[in-house]
């Protein structure tokens, strides 16, 4: 019996090649998250054991708000200078050099831009030497106030040489200085790992970048002979206190990537998400190719089980036809997983200003998952063709005709419970307080849904198949396409699915991000009175900024009522971090914002009424605020505002800005006297920022729709990601239509016989492709769009007002489903045409 299924499969060799084609996309994806994730995490591991390698002990405050890799990035608390001179005499320390090290120096390039950076930090330091790791390539450290020094990469990125005048961006506003040297690493290297670095003298840092001078963010300290950084690490820990902490230049680069393992492994599970999506639309693919099978296998069947064969070998034939189709498309997707991944980690590193990646490698766990995923996928696929053919008679070795389809009333209950069990599943995941089961229940819910639409799908495709098909109806091919393409509702309505799955997850995030757009930009009509906004496109970490001065100066300008900027940042409140906003008046900003507000003092803030609900607080309540600089300090609330009347949910003091992490403002508002046309300030606010180059000055309506079009690069990603699942749906249909002209091969001669030419021949395949792909798009586009509304009005709460369905999307959608049917067919179609009548008739 196992020499009869494989002789089969080798007599077989398209029928091999086009059951593991899913297969081989899914575990491609797969693998490759997994070997993107290994290589990057190893050059992680390689690039902080770099940076931190010339480090043996290094002393820092304790952040006095700690923050996950997630939520962005943890501002280092200042420690004083006297700190650095207790440190120069202990026991065991050769030297001891205060250092400030902070991201947010932002260099303007001989063309007028700001360098941006979309992972790699903007470094700005005190220049305190070379050491092992550095080496100057021209000019010499930075040694007044108006000098600097920058690395190797930045030079080149900015277009500067040593003598050329520098304008830089820090918590300050812009200030031009000398480049008097250029630097770069042992190796060749023009920076670790594509970080921009520029060095003042240790005073100018001090100010720039810390906001005060006699504060350093670390203590470099370096052993004396005979002292081990591990001994010396522990000989500070007393000496330094409660405070501060001593750690290892191995902590330290083992803490950094371990920091940023913890981003990798959120990616890692978005591409595995979306890896798990393509292999659910796979198992359709595989369920309909040996469902085919089955039944062109009828009389084969059959014979064996005439001369002995039991039910069980012919369900173990089957499925040993899946475990070498799954082995095979295992080992291929593997490696096509290893390909993906590297080039992924390639592009990782363009992006992230040419780190030098660590070797492409295959973890273990890639080639375990790629075999398990493999086999699993095509072994549970191919259960129910098994089954099915196990059922096969012997005396079917006699019929012509292979199996009766069979009727869909058990499907269609079944279809029913399990549509309704998904339905109830995401109804309380969405409507419900779930608490951490809430995610749980509504991915869970979305998949059983969508196999209860999968099983209700017959049911509906022989009359929806219909009426689609007699819009080609004009014609024989036509004709004969439309009824082959209504036939077989299973295979039908499984090829459909596939393709349904895909669309359907595209159209409802569609319809939830169109939603959230129009409510953004519907609830931004209604509360924002400003009529020209300050902002710029965040491209990195940090938001941009500007000089807070330019909001005196607009208000200035005739016909400007009120110019108010706000400050953000994340503080700690209660043991929770939560971000709050910070403005220089809280009465000007109200009067920006179209509101009545009074001016805060030093110790009181403003807070929403939902937050203030949430909170338990009311006014008069206190509440102590940690900020990232600052000290804690008490606050008491004075103010309560309904919501969206000013921006944030918590608005501190002006006080409270000098102890926020980023000291300019984000966002400025700008609100005009009556009947001033904004024409006739925005040049003039424009120019002002001529000196903030990250930032400018727009009306409303364009920063709204700025803001709003973000939600499109959502949705654009998703499609990409989505992209390798409805790969494989159309790869459905060609397999579908691939293996059907070889069922029908003795039906399509005899219609070559009577007369059906070559032409009219492949454009009734071609009817039938295009049938099935829109049906499986029109199913795709209706589920998602309820599926999308759903979870649209689920957040209710959470701002989405408004239920937008994107009919010009969703048109789209549907015409290219027919192109990719027009596409699906190419192959099938001219395979039929070219079939020899005689021996179409004569096959067996």
């Amino acid at each position: 019996m196992l020499r009869a299924t494989l002789k089969s499969l080798l007599a077989r060799k398209l029928r091999l090649i086009l059951s593991g084609l899913a297969v081989i996309l899914g575990v491609m994806f797969v693998s490759g998250a997994l070997v993107l994730t290994d290589t990057l995490n190893r050059t992680f591991d390689s690039i902080f054991a770099d940076a931190y390698a010339a480090t043996d002990v290094s002393v820092t405050a304790k952040p006095k708000v700690e923050v996950s890799e997630m939520e962005g990035e943890e501002v280092a608390a200042p420690l004083p200078a006297s700190l650095v001179e207790t440190i120069k005499n202990q026991p065991g320390v050769r030297s001891a050099t205060g250092r400030v090290d902070t991201d947010g120096a932002r260099v303007i390039g001989s063309d007028g831009k700001v360098l941006t950076s979309f992972g790699p930090p903007r470094i700005g330091s005190n220049w305190t030497g070379t050491d092992e790791l550095m080496e100057m390539r021209s000019g010499r450290g930075p040694e007044s106030a108006g000098e600097i020094a920058m690395n190797a990469t930045t030079a080149e990125l900015a277009g500067y040489q040593v003598g050329d005048r520098v304008a830089v961006l820090t918590q300050q506003p812009k200030r031009e200085f000398t480049l008097v040297g250029i630097w770069g690493y042992t190796g060749d290297r023009d920076s670790i790992s594509g970080v921009q670095e520029v060095a003042f003298t240790t005073p100018v840092a001090q100010e720039l970048m810390l906001g005060e001078k006699g504060v350093f963010t670390s203590v470099l300290v370096r052993t004396a002979d005979g002292v081990t950084p591990d001994e010396l690490r522990d000989r500070l820990a007393p000496v330094l206190g409660a405070d501060y902490e001593a750690k290892t230049g191995e902590q330290l680069a083992e803490e950094s990537s371990a920091s940023i393992k913890e981003g990798l492994g959120f990616f890692n599970q978005i591409l595995l998400g979306f890896a798990g999506i393509a292999l659910f639309v796979g198992i359709f693919l595989i369920l309909n190719t040996f469902s085919i099978v089955v039944a062109q296998r009828t009389k084969e069947l059959a014979l064996l089980r005439a001369i002995g064969a039991s039910r069980r070998q012919v369900i173990n034939s089957v499925l040993v036809e899946a475990i070498v189709v799954g082995l095979i498309a295992a080992v291929l997707g593997l490696a096509a997983g290893v390909g993906a991944g590297a080039g992924l980690a390639a592009l990782f590193s363009s992006m992230g200003g040419g780190m030098e990646l660590a070797s492409i490698g295959v973890p273990l766990s890639a080639v375990i998952s790629a075999f398990v995923v493999g086999l699993l996928v095509t072994v549970v696929a191919a259960v129910l063709p098994a089954l099915r053919a196990s059922r096969i008679a012997p005396v079917a070795a006699m019929q012509d005709v292979a199996i009766p389809d069979r009727p869909l009333t058990k499907i269609t209950v079944a279809g029913t419970v399990v549509t309704a069990l998904g339905a109830a599943g995401l109804g309380l995941g969405l409507f419900a307080d779930a608490g951490d089961a809430t995610l749980w229940l509504i991915l869970g819910g979305v998949l059983v849904t969508f196999v209860g639409i999968a099983l209700l799908t017959p049911l509906i495709s022989r009359p929806v198949v219909s009426l689609l098909g007699r819009l080609f109806s004009w014609s024989v091919p036509g004709r004969l396409g439309r009824l082959n393409s209504g036939r077989n509702p299973r295979r039908t309505a499984i090829t459909a699915a596939a393709l349904m799955v895909g669309i359907a997850l595209v159209t409802g995030v569609t319809v939830v991000m169109d939603s959230a757009k129009s409510s953004l930009k519907s609830e931004a009509a209604r509360i924002l009175k400003a009529q020209i906004m300050i902002s710029g496109d965040q491209g990195g970490p940090r938001p941009p900024t500007y000089d807070p001065a330019v909001l005196d100066k607009t208000e200035q300008i005739p016909g400007v009522r009120a110019a108010a900027g706000l400050y953000n940042d994340l503080v700690q409140i209660g043991g929770e971090r939560q971000y709050v906003a910070a403005t220089e008046d809280l009465a000007v900003l109200g009067q920006a914002y179209g509101t009545t507000a009074t001016t805060l003092k030093d110790d009181q803030i403003a807070v929403s009424k939902p937050e203030a609900t949430e909170q338990g607080w009311q006014i008069g309540s206190t509440v102590a605020i940690q900020t990232a600089r600052g000290d804690e300090r008490t606050y008491t609330v004075t103010h309560l505002f309904a919501e969206n009347e000013l921006p944030g949910s918590i608005l501190m003091p002006a006080a409270a800005i000098k102890g926020f992490g980023i000291t300019q403002p984000v966002l400025g508002f700008v609100r005009l006297d009556d009947g001033v046309p904004v024409s006739a300030v925005l040049p003039q606010v424009k120019a002002l920022l001529a000196d903030s180059p990250e930032v400018s000055a727009t009306d409303q309506q364009t920063f709204v729709d700025a803001q709003a079009a973000q939600f499109d690069q959502i949705i654009t990603m998703i499609q990409i990601l989505l992209g390798l699942a409805i790969l494989i749906a159309v790869l459905g249909v060609v397999n579908t239509l691939a293996l059907s002209v070889l069922e029908r091969t003795r039906e399509l001669g005899l219609l070559r016989a009577v007369g059906l030419g070559r032409a009219q021949t492949m454009r009734m395949v071609t009817v039938e492709a295009v049938v099935i792909s829109v049906f499986g798009a029109l199913l795709g586009v209706v589920v998602g769009a309820g599926m999308g509304s759903a979870v649209a009005r689920a957040l209710e709460n959470d701002g989405i007002t408004e239920i937008v369905l994107p009919w010009g999307r969703m048109g789209t959608y549907l015409g290219l489903a027919a192109l990719v049917g027009v596409i699906a067919a190419v192959a099938p179609a001219i395979r039929a045409a070219r079939l020899n009548v005689l021996g179409a008739i004569a096959h067996d």
